[in-house]
């Protein structure tokens, strides 16, 4: 059994979400956003940090994926969320996870089956997927989906090892 923190960072709001993956079957656990307070930067990354580190303490995940950045025309906004990405990249590396990179596009493709999908596509398919009888918001949605995204690929991962196993085993 894993427990998958997702996170969908931002230098506003920072979603995140936490999934259990048992077998094929993924739960839902925790969701939610962290909304920066107006400041100097240092104290915006600071509080992401804080927050992240708090959201790992509570549900002690043991798997990570974070949203990768994408490059946008504004440079200065592109900056920014790098710097929110690296302040929650390192909450989690100082509580010993590994964290897991995926695109948005890699995201979407995983969860709603294109990756050109809106996020109202996201939040409806993140309720479904998870069975839940409300839709998150957004930012916690993109949260979730990250994690789903993560669970996804670790379940093709053990299914290549176990493929790999049974392939060995009728060639030996």
């Amino acid at each position: 059994m894993s427990i998958i923190l997702g996170i969908d960072p931002g230098s506003r709001i920072t979603g995140f979400g936490v999934v259990k993956m048992n077998g094929r079957k993924i739960e839902y656990v925790a969701s939610g956003c962290i909304r920066i307070k107006e400041g100097i930067l240092s104290d915006k990354l600071n509080q992401i940090f804080d927050c992240i580190s708090e959201v790992v303490q509570t549900y002690k995940p043991n798997e990570a994926a974070i949203e990768q950045v994408f490059m946008s025309k504004n440079a200065d906004s592109a900056l920014k969320l790098g710097q929110a990405r690296g302040s929650a990249m390192v909450a989690m590396a100082q509580h010993a996870l590994c964290v897991a990179e995926y695109s948005a596009r890699q995201i979407k493709q995983s969860v709603v089956g294109t990756g050109a999908a809106d996020k109202k596509q996201v939040q409806h398919m993140v309720t479904q997927l998870l069975g839940l009888s409300d839709v998150p918001q957004a930012d916690a949605a993109d949260g979730l989906a990250v994690a789903i995204c993560h669970a996804h690929a670790l379940q093709n991962a053990l299914s290549q090892v176990g493929s790999n196993r049974m392939n060995r085993g009728r060639l030996s």
